[in-house]
């Protein structure tokens, strides 16, 4: 379910709003990894970042190009959260990762430095569930210059969270969980389904 919700994320929010010009082509290839830990301690989900951080490295992007590690039972509180992000950065680069391998992080608390709890922008990271994001840093070279304008996706992003308002965002987070639902009741869904076999 969790997975699911998240992929519906990935196709109603970050595709569909358009917050990563990127997104549509590893997301209609299947080249989205989308894993969900059971991991209930920062230990035990550390472990699992590393693990899946090295199996991303091991892996052909035409395979694998990302990689979203989905962990519902841990750093549920966005400040713990965020103060685990300088851990999982170490790790990576312990892990060989520097140059290689970028963090993203998302949070269905998430804030921005200097933003209100409730200001809708917070809303371009996040996502259903804590959510650690494993990019390769080559892929993004590649996007970024194929984007002319690559500097300006964050300001595009706030305007377009301005626009939609707290009750549009309500409404699409409400739809991503119907998308898992139905998903899970076997019903289709608007969504693109391609995600890639374990």
């Amino acid at each position: 379910m969790a997975a699911a919700e998240t992929l519906a994320w990935v196709d109603r929010a970050v595709i569909g709003l358009n917050l990563c010009p990127f997104a549509r082509a590893v997301r209609v290839k299947g080249q989205i990894r989308c894993v969900v830990s059971d991991a209930a301690d920062i230990e035990t989900l550390l472990r699992a970042l590393c693990g899946e951080a090295q199996r991303l490295l091991d892996t052909d992007p035409t395979q694998c190009e990302t990689t979203l590690l989905v962990h519902p039972q841990v750093l549920t509180d966005f400040g713990d959260y965020n103060d685990f992000l300088d851990i999982a950065e170490a790790a990576l680069e312990e892990l060989g990762c520097d140059g290689v391998l970028q963090l993203a992080s998302f949070h269905p608390d998430y804030q921005f430095a200097g933003t209100e709890p409730d200001d809708v922008t917070n809303a371009t990271n996040r996502s259903p569930y804590p959510t650690l994001h494993l990019l390769r840093e080559e892929s993004l070279d590649r996007a970024v210059q194929a984007f002319p304008e690559a500097e300006a996706i964050y300001e595009t992003n706030i305007a377009t969270m301005e626009a939609l308002g707290t009750a549009g965002w309500q409404l699409l987070a409400s739809s991503c969980r119907d998308d898992a639902v139905a998903q899970a009741a076997g019903a289709p869904t608007a969504a693109i389904r391609t995600t890639k076999p374990e």
